[in-house]
């Protein structure tokens, strides 16, 4: 009988303590981060122009006339919504944007898509503080931890009540055994190191312990929108978007090697060899690349025995071409003390930018800052994807034309790419790389299959990223 009452008492404590902490709200700043996790790959963050995916600022407004399952429904499970329900709104949105296949997401509850949908709405209508027009990304206050540590006191609170019961339940029960027997009560600072309740305390902080391990482990190196300052204030939405460059004319890699490569300075040298000045910087970005490589921009020729050179002597050529730069820019025949000031402040961001602790020497290799970073045990190959699987880098990348520093679009993890291989259709029309596969061209020529997915090649099989 008094092992069934401790029984009973602990399950009671799981299940109140099991029920507190699942307890689910609608946040926008729960939104905010199940939106970089889920949303964020496809669709802009300002919800209010098109990316891969539709603007989403109108997304609520747009299923308003249908029941609000449909619209979780469609979240989840897209697919499902076009060719088995055939919901109206699902096949009309489907008639406007295929053929992209929106990511399915089986996993979110109701209360996730009420967050994300409460986001959208902060995001997409920012409102001015004091007077100020908010242009820039919009901002969410940062979510508290105080409900948590309330709540975390609240259970400790009942786990010593709990504990002080099931004593009184022992007493009890001793007496009703042996009602002449004497049974004393444990004392507060004996019940708080009682075996029983140290063992539970241990065991909680192993399930939490292992759960916050388990989730830390899970998000390594998932650092979506991480944007470092890099040594060198390279703008893609100059090179890319302004004057229309080619990804793989920098990453060449990225169309026949696993990697896509950080281009060398001699990629950068093909074109600013002869343009010197920058649009927006001027001589401060480019005489950096100019100074790692040897390049001497006043005479347009690269300089001999460079690796020797001492620092003066290569603090005299690049303060000579920005100061003679300056001067011609002002129409003026000697340096000003702004001019002064200019070649000082561009100099010390040559030496700060092109050397470190471990790069002594301003001669050398650029130390760009990594921005994306798969695990160890992952594989991956851009060339299967750029060049067999025809992917476009903005798929992955987002839309790097229009960003001026370069940031971490997609979430890379692992059920963002499962999601992927399970819904991208492979491009077997005039792909030489899949005539093997015999049997999906009959299937398809007869009508008998409508598309092929990665998952259909064997993009799921563990081995093909981990082995």
């Amino acid at each position: 009988m008094r092992n069934i009452l401790k029984i009973n008492f602990l399950l009671a404590f799981v299940m109140l303590f099991i029920q507190f902490s699942s307890l689910a709200q609608v946040s926008a700043d729960e939104g905010k981060e199940l939106f970089k996790n889920y949303c964020a790959a496809c669709h802009a963050k300002s919800m209010r122009v098109n990316a891969t995916g539709p603007a989403l600022v109108n997304a609520e407004a747009n299923w308003a006339e249908y029941d609000r399952a449909d619209l979780y429904a469609w979240i989840r499970n897209s697919q499902a919504e076009i060719n088995d329900t055939k919901h109206p709104r699902a096949v009309e949105l489907w008639n406007t944007y295929k053929p992209t296949i929106m990511t399915s997401f089986p996993n979110l509850t109701d209360d996730n898509i009420e967050s994300i949908l409460a986001y959208i709405q902060v995001a997409a209508n920012p409102v001015a503080v004091a007077g100020e027009n908010i242009s820039g990304p919009v901002v969410v206050e940062k979510k508290s931890n105080t409900i948590y540590y309330v709540l975390a006191l609240a259970l400790a609170f009942l786990a010593f009540i709990l504990t002080r019961i099931i004593n009184n339940l022992n007493v009890i029960a001793a007496k009703s055994d042996n009602p002449d027997a004497i049974v004393n009560r444990k004392s507060i600072i004996e019940t708080l190191t009682s075996k029983g309740l140290i063992s539970f305390v241990v065991f909680l902080l192993v399930v939490i312990g292992g759960y916050k391990s388990v989730n830390t482990a899970v998000n390594l190196g998932r650092q979506q929108g991480y944007s470092p300052e890099q040594p060198i204030k390279f703008s893609h939405e100059t090179h890319a978007g302004i004057n229309g460059i080619d990804c793989q004319y920098c990453h060449d890699g990225a169309r026949r090697s696993k990697h896509s490569v950080i281009p060398a300075a001699n990629t950068c040298m093909n074109c600013h060899s002869a343009i010197k000045v920058g649009s927006e910087y001027g001589t401060a970005e480019l005489s950096k690349i100019y100074a790692s490589i040897g390049f001497n921009p006043t005479t347009g020729t690269y300089i001999e025995n460079y690796e020797d050179m001492s620092e003066s002597d290569i603090e005299n050529i690049f303060t000579k071409w920005i100061g003679d730069n300056y001067l011609e820019v002002k129409g003026i025949a000697e340096l000003d003390k702004d001019g002064n000031k200019l070649v000082s402040e561009q100099w010390k961001g040559i030496k700060e930018s092109l050397t470190s602790d471990v790069k002594p020497k301003i001669q050398g290799p650029i130390e760009w800052i990594r921005i994306h970073n798969l695990p160890d045990h992952v594989y991956f190959n851009h060339a299967q994807h750029v060049t067999v699987g025809k992917v476009a880098c903005q798929q992955c990348h987002g839309t790097v034309e229009a960003m001026k520093v370069l940031e971490q679009y997609s979430p890379l993890s692992m059920g963002w790419c499962i999601n992927c291989h399970r819904q991208t259709e492979v491009k077997f029309a005039g792909n030489e790389y899949y005539e093997a596969y015999e049997g999906y061209h009959k299937e398809l020529n007869s009508g008998e299959r409508s598309k092929v997915t990665v998952e259909d090649i064997g993009g799921l099989e563990c081995q093909k990223c981990h082995y």
